[in-house]
């Protein structure tokens, strides 16, 4: 009987199995996914009822275009190796799709969902385009037809804008560093707009578009962003994070630029009701400098002085009447006073020489000479004629008759009844 060694019994297990295995396809759940520092993924895929170990080397899975996830159901592309250190086969994986739909549909919301969760399309975030930007970026392949498009609009629209091309690869592996560096250069440059776009074609074709990279460089733009990638029906992460979205790329260029000859019939129309609005203020302000002018004639200092001196004119004219009449009043009266002046003088000198008639009467007939002289005499004090009862006790007093003043004092008064 031929015994064999453990190494050579797997190597002939190795040759059995690998020879017989080549190419397998196996659906499954992925289950204890490891990625390890090497780039290699290590996982298990299982079912209901067994499981197996797989593994995809680093060249393979930098291909992915999705995450690998615990519970993904998902269908192995690959071959069955064995280990033969341990003797334990497992599934070389060659390639994964999602089971149900693409890898690429899936990657796509995947992505979509991770930077929706991040606030990379947020309303809020998103910035204003200019109107009338004076200088634009496309970021997008010199040779592609997209570009000739863009430059066509843009020729007939709006010819003062000047328009910068950044070549880039718009398919391809290298694509997405090559778009994400453009508009990180780009976005330095001070640009009113950036435009990331390329024509149609498959998701494939369209796919760098939709890479992380190209999102964060969009995301962290500080110009405004402009996705116009493929047609109307693609929607792609560019897309969501951009600040507007085109559906190709001549519908870009006719929402970024106005239209010179809207402008031009704008400018004719603001032009007339520019000109109507001017007439109507210069015809208001006209009215209102008549309405201030008329207002100063009527306040002015020359009017307020005419209008004085009209007053004075009035006043002095009213005063000479009133000086006239009084004087004519008082030459009236004058006249009366000089007709019956002399009458009067006359009457009154009549009526005082009688008085001193009757004076010189009552005079003469109390004069103390034509009275009887014996015991009576006329009392004085101080040169002045006084009564006798006013005389107290003491006072020095006067007694004259008509030839004889004696002075005298009083030594006693005696009241009687």
């Amino acid at each position: 009987m031929h015994t064999l060694s453990v190494s050579a019994l797997n190597e002939q297990i190795k040759t059995l199995l690998e020879g017989t295995f080549e190419r397998v396809f196996v659906e499954g759940e992925l289950s204890r996914i490891t990625f390890h520092n090497s780039g290699h993924i290590y996982f298990t895929l299982k079912d209901k009822e067994s499981s197996l170990r797989a593994v995809m080397f680093r060249g393979n899975a930098a291909k992915l275009k999705f995450q690998l996830k615990e519970g993904l159901k998902v269908v192995l592309d690959g071959a069955i190796s064995l280990y033969k250190p341990r003797g334990e086969y497992q599934l070389n994986c060659f390639n994964i799709e999602p089971a149900g739909h693409g890898a690429l549909a899936l990657a796509f919301e995947q992505l979509k969902a991770k930077l929706s969760e991040q606030g990379y399309f947020n309303p809020e975030i998103k910035k204003q385009l200019p109107r009338f930007p004076k200088k634009i970026a496309l970021i997008t392949s010199a040779t592609g037809a997209a570009l000739q498009d863009m430059l066509r609009v843009a020729n007939a629209r709006y010819r003062a804008v000047e328009i910068d091309v950044y070549d880039v690869l718009v398919q391809g592996v290298n694509a997405s560093y090559e778009i994400a560096n453009a508009i990180v250069i780009a976005d330095m440059k001070g640009y009113d707009v950036l435009v990331v776009s390329r024509g149609g074609g498959s998701i494939e074709d369209l796919w760098a578009f939709n890479e992380e990279r190209v999102a964060d460089a969009i995301y962290f733009s500080k110009t405004p962003i402009v996705s116009a990638v493929g047609h109307e029906i693609d929607w792609l992460i560019s897309d969501f994070v951009a600040d507007l979205r085109a559906a190709t790329p001549s519908a870009a260029m006719q929402m970024i630029l106005p239209d010179e000859n809207e402008l031009y019939q704008t400018i004719d129309s603001l032009s007339s009701q520019f000109s109507q609005l001017l007439n109507q203020k210069i015809y208001v302000k006209k009215e209102f400098l008549e309405h201030l002018k008329s207002a100063y004639l009527r306040h002015s200092v020359e009017k307020k002085t005419e209008q004085k001196l009209q007053e004075i004119a009035q006043l002095k004219q009213g005063f000479e009447q009133r000086v006239t009449f009084k004087l004519q009043v008082f030459l009236r009266d004058v006249n009366e006073i000089q007709r019956q002046y002399p009458q009067a003088i006359e009457s009154e000198f009549r009526t005082a020489q009688s008085k001193i008639e009757a004076l010189k009467r009552m005079y003469a007939s109390n004069h103390p000479s034509l009275k009887s002289k014996k015991g009576f005499a006329q009392i004085s004090q101080n040169a002045k004629v006084v009564d006798i009862a006013t005389l107290q006790k003491d006072d020095i007093f006067e007694a004259q008759s008509d030839s004889v003043v004696i002075e005298a004092k009083v030594l006693k008064r005696k009241e009687l009844a």
